[in-house]
């Protein structure tokens, strides 16, 4: 396994179990923070500008489809951060909101989306720091 895929996966890894324990401690501010971001356009550009650079970054530097389980993971992510920052900036703030509020079920499922980025953020950290070991 590369060193970009191990340095990726525990940046992620990481950063995920991160704010996973920081919306697990704070559920309301963080639905509340969430919420009114989606309703304030020029932040969303914001947001979607920095997700679309890094998805950019991380498809341009492990755009890796073969050699096991986390490098495909890695890529995957590179480009769903690729995707959500496109989103993210042609989209309407309706839009935006109806994604993630109405469809996504983002406040109703709270916990399910946490524990998948905790869950997710464990995995990646554990899986990158051993590939490091070796």
């Amino acid at each position: 396994m590369s060193s970009r895929t191990s340095f990726l996966s525990r940046l992620i890894g990481l950063s995920s179990i991160l704010f996973a324990l920081s919306m697990l401690t704070h559920k309301q501010l963080t639905v509340d923070t969430i919420t009114g971001l989606l309703h304030n356009a020029p932040l969303m550009f914001i947001f979607g500008l920095i997700a679309t650079i890094a998805g950019v970054a991380m498809v341009l530097g492990h755009n890796v489809w073969s050699g096991g389980l986390l490098p495909v993971i890695v890529t995957l992510i590179g480009w769903a951060t690729l995707i959500k920052g496109m989103l993210f900036l042609f989209l309407t703030p309706v839009e935006e909101s109806d994604l993630v509020l109405g469809m996504l079920h983002w406040g109703q499922l709270f916990y399910l989306w946490a524990g998948i980025s905790l869950l997710g953020g464990v995995y990646l950290a554990f899986a990158g720091g051993r590939s490091v070991a070796r």
